[in-house]
């Protein structure tokens, strides 16, 4: 009796194996953020993002002026979570040279003498009439630029990646926040 060979056996790895490692390494590089992540490319984007996460925080930032102005009588429950966002503002354009970075803790502590200001520096924004709209109004603004920065700090590099991810957080946590106050 004589063996037969079995029918050809590949050597090696299989396809499936092959791509499942490519997949798993793709994974572990895009994820690493080493020293070379932070050259040439990858800090242009850092800095666009920057960039536009503190002019988004300052967007917001006048939303909250506009709606003080509007609506004294929301200042109390109102300033803190405007002072956080002068902070986000302040951590995010910190890092670009801008001299905005440097006027966040003065407008956050100025109390109430800073939201008439800023509101009548940009008379685009349209406050609603009720408080309640009022607190409406912040809470969508609060909770799409959260949305917007869970979307975007997928993108970016390490350190931006957190600090986007802590004023994400922030930022659901004050949509809540007004949500709650306007019922």
């Amino acid at each position: 009796m004589s063996y037969s060979p079995p029918p050809r056996t590949p050597s090696g790895p299989r396809r499936r194996s092959l791509l499942a490692s490519a997949a798993g390494a793709a994974l572990l590089v895009g994820c690493s953020a080493g020293p070379d992540s932070a050259a040439g490319g990858a800090s242009s984007v850092s800095a666009r993002a920057r960039a536009r996460a503190a002019r988004d925080s300052e967007g917001l930032l006048e939303r909250y002026d506009a709606v003080l102005a509007a609506h004294p009588a929301l200042a109390g429950p109102l300033e803190p979570l405007r002072a956080q966002v002068a902070a986000h503002r302040a951590a995010f354009a910190g890092h670009t040279g801008t001299a905005t970075g440097t006027q966040a803790p003065a407008s956050a502590s100025a109390g109430s003498t800073a939201p008439a200001d800023s509101a009548a520096s940009s008379p685009a924004l349209t406050v609603p009439a009720g408080e309640k709209d009022a607190l409406a109004f912040l809470a969508t603004a609060e909770r799409s630029l959260a949305d917007r920065r869970a979307k975007d700090l997928l993108d970016v590099p390490g350190e931006l990646a957190r600090l986007m991810a802590s004023s994400a957080a922030a930022g659901a946590a004050h949509a809540y926040l007004l949500t709650e106050g306007a019922k």
